[in-house]
């Protein structure tokens, strides 16, 4: 697969809208919650926060972390800590950590606070910017977080469009933005794991191709899996697509088109056991590699 095959561009109005506010409004705010997918940690990050945050105190969130390998969880927590950012593995379908998220912050700010309090400041309540990319878990956390339904979620991309400030309680604040991709994707490979972890759609990419990858990254780093799944291993120095949609086809008992292997239903079964999590915890990239 050539890295550059794609050019995916497909920036909507009120991310651009969104993006312009976060910018205007970092001021307001003593930290940076940043949300990414233990997925996809590095594809599913927008880079330039990196510029609007500037020097913001962060903490960096992996969710879905019950979806991905969990040893490749660990080597991106050792990568945030050598690039100097506190990070956390969480599953928001199970989510326990609403006490230790809040303590994380109020740590980080605390020398903050200090200073004020020795300044005679009224210390007021820290207030953290929650970011990240479509359907990360950005509404689910912070309903977990304030323990009520204080943002709307949902398991689509773009769901939350407003910004608005969230009281958790008198010493913390969240000040919650919509899920915000880069402009555009000129690398295939982001492209598809985007794609993969659903924070874009994924027939916005050629599905031909998306699977390809798909199933030659599992075949490269999930081997067991996926033999176990459809009785599937394959050398990629021969011809292997076909014999793959056949073979998938075969296990998952799929009725012929016109005498022919439906490659389109093949398709929507793999993509649909990706994302019911048959495979196991898959992650589509490692910082070390």
């Amino acid at each position: 697969m050539n890295g550059n095959k794609a050019n995916i561009n497909w920036y909507p109005g009120h991310m651009a809208k969104a993006e312009r506010e976060i910018e205007s409004r970092i001021k307001i705010v003593d930290m940076v919650i940043e949300l990414v997918d233990a997925r996809a940690p590095f594809s599913s990050r927008n880079t330039s926060f990196d510029r609007i945050l500037k020097n913001k105190p962060r903490l960096v969130l992996m969710t879905k972390s019950d979806l991905a390998d969990s040893q490749i969880t660990e080597k991106w927590q050792s990568f945030y800590k050598e690039k100097g950012f506190l990070s956390l593995a969480v599953n928001l379908k199970n989510f326990k950590e609403e006490k230790k998220i809040i303590n994380m912050c109020l740590a980080m700010l605390s020398e903050k606070r200090e200073k004020e309090a020795q300044k005679g400041l009224k210390i007021r309540a820290i207030r953290a910017m929650i970011i990240g990319v479509p359907n990360v878990g950005k509404s689910t956390l912070i309903n977990a977080l304030a323990k009520r339904k204080a943002a709307i979620a949902g398991n689509k991309p773009g769901v939350t469009k407003a910004q608005q400030i969230i009281r958790i309680n008198k010493d913390f604040e969240l000040f919650d933005t919509p899920g915000i991709l880069p402009p555009k994707y000129s690398d295939f490979i982001t492209s598809c794991n985007v794609a993969l972890i659903g924070s874009i759609k994924k027939d916005i990419l050629p599905l031909d191709d998306l699977f390809i990858y798909a199933v030659k990254y599992l075949n490269q780093h999930y081997s067991k899996a996926l033999m176990k799944r459809y009785g599937l291993s394959f050398d990629e120095n021969q011809d292997w697509i076909l014999d793959a949609y056949d073979q998938i086809a075969l296990v998952r008992h799929l009725p012929k088109k016109n005498g022919e292997t439906d490659y389109d239903r093949v398709q929507d079964i793999f993509f649909k056991d990706l994302s019911d999590g048959v495979f196991g915890g898959i992650t589509w990239e490692n910082p070390y590699e």
